[in-house]
């Protein structure tokens, strides 16, 4: 079983901060960020994608034991895309003898080995990688999957770790996104015509619920995931760079920096979480905000409105806000009400539910809180009953305010929400 990723962020969501675009800091992070540019040229020159994983893998490995000693290149990418492909031919060659007249190629355009040290090019794949891995054959599990691992650089134990499911697992799930795509005559090139923004719906999508899982972990010990959120912002900054007239892929970004910027005040000594009303908002990220609202001011004047340019407004409101007295639920509420109507989505329609609590009383709360109680895609979820129990919590109704805190700590899957939530519970004694 996946992990349960959702398609919209709580009203208090909490994430991670790499500071703002600056150069990789260490060797490990500019391996990581060259790790897809060179598996993609791989890729376009051999076509197939298993082998050049192997090849990309190896070659990381060697630049990490070597240029600790001897240094970094002046062309680390060119370097790494060498050695890579010596290691490609070799795999190749062997794989050809083994399979002889057996068709090698793992994707559907024509394997052809590229001289080792035929010169690797100014092309960055990882824009095409991605939209592969977001091809519409793939399950949306898959398609995260198959991003994280091969444009996220995350190793398969890290990802398999995210979904909750073992190494060997995993490994199975990704061999099988990749056969899926090969078998749906995918070539490596980026869509064109309507296929583009069709395909751009989906890579925005995938980006967005790997930032949510990874700011609001729905299981286990970990109350978020660093790796995630900041893969998220980086390969959203590179679909930025290639499309900065999109309003909603800036709203998208503008909606993570808003977003992650309250990182630093999300918990306590202790690590616990501290609620968005407690945090101390002098410890919010200002430069991801000024950046966010920057980003945000500049596709809200095309007057497009999408689903992430309203979600990044309704983040912007949060942050702007000196004290959590101050927030302008009303306007807040409004937006809600636009996203509700952009989309039939119940975790919109809760936190629909919440502001229009905090803008109208717990009382307007509670009564659309009863109509999305038939809802079944969201009345068994512990986040509603935590919105029930705050709401009672709102009117004074402490004894089933505390019930209901104790029945969403019963069912929420996360080891810190249970804590928070049953810490909320003992405080109504």
């Amino acid at each position: 079983m996946y992990v349960r990723l959702t398609s919209t962020p709580p009203t208090t969501p909490e994430p991670v901060t790499p500071q703002p675009v600056t150069g990789p800091s260490t060797i490990e992070d500019l391996l990581r960020q060259l790790a897809p540019q060179v598996l993609g040229t791989l890729v376009r020159r051999y076509g197939q994608f298993a082998v050049a994983e192997d090849a990309t893998q190896e070659a990381l490995l060697q630049a990490a034991n070597e240029w600790p000693r001897s240094g970094v290149p002046d062309h680390p990418r060119g370097w790494l895309v060498t050695v890579a492909a010596r290691r490609m031919t070799d795999l190749l060659r062997a794989e050809l003898a083994r399979r002889r007249r057996e068709e090698a190629a793992a994707w559907t355009f024509p394997l052809t080995a590229a001289p080792a040290d035929a010169p690797s090019g100014d092309e960055d794949d990882s824009l095409v990688l991605l939209f592969l891995c977001c091809h519409p054959s793939l399950a949306p599990a898959a398609q995260i999957a198959l991003t994280l691992r091969a444009v996220g650089g995350l190793t398969t134990a890290e990802i398999a770790r995210a979904f909750l499911v073992s190494e060997a697992t995993m490994t199975r799930r990704i061999t099988r996104a990749k056969q899926t795509v090969r078998d749906s005559g995918a070539r490596f090139a980026m869509p064109g015509g309507e296929a583009y923004g069709e395909r751009l719906a989906v890579v925005l999508h995938v980006l967005y619920l790997i930032f949510n899982e990874g700011y609001a972990t729905t299981a286990g010990e970990q109350l978020q995931r660093t790796d995630l959120t900041a893969e998220a912002i980086r390969l959203t900054r590179m679909v930025h760079r290639t499309r900065p007239g999109d309003d909603e892929v800036t709203g998208l970004l503008a909606l993570m920096l808003l977003t992650d910027a309250r990182r630093p005040a999300r918990t306590d000594e202790q690590g616990d979480l501290v609620p968005m009303a407690e945090q101390n908002r002098s410890h919010w990220n200002g430069a991801y905000i000024r950046e966010g609202v920057a980003l945000l001011t500049g596709a809200v004047a095309h007057h497009n409105p999408g689903p992430y340019q309203i979600q990044a407004a309704i983040a912007a409101l949060h942050d702007e806000a000196p004290t959590a007295e101050t927030t302008d639920w009303a306007q807040i509420r409004a937006l809600y009400e636009a996203l509700v109507r952009l989309s039939d989505n119940p975790v919109v329609a809760l936190n629909h539910v919440v502001a229009v609590a905090m803008a109208d009383g717990p009382a307007a709360g509670r009564t659309r809180m009863a109509v999305l109680a038939a809802d079944p895609r969201i009345a068994e979820h512990p986040r509603f009953h935590a919105v029930a129990a705050h709401l009672l919590e709102m009117a004074g109704e402490k004894d089933a305010a505390r019930t209901a805190y104790a029945e969403a700590a019963r069912r929420s899957t996360s080891i810190p929400q249970q804590r928070y939530l049953n810490a909320r519970a003992a405080r109504l004694t």
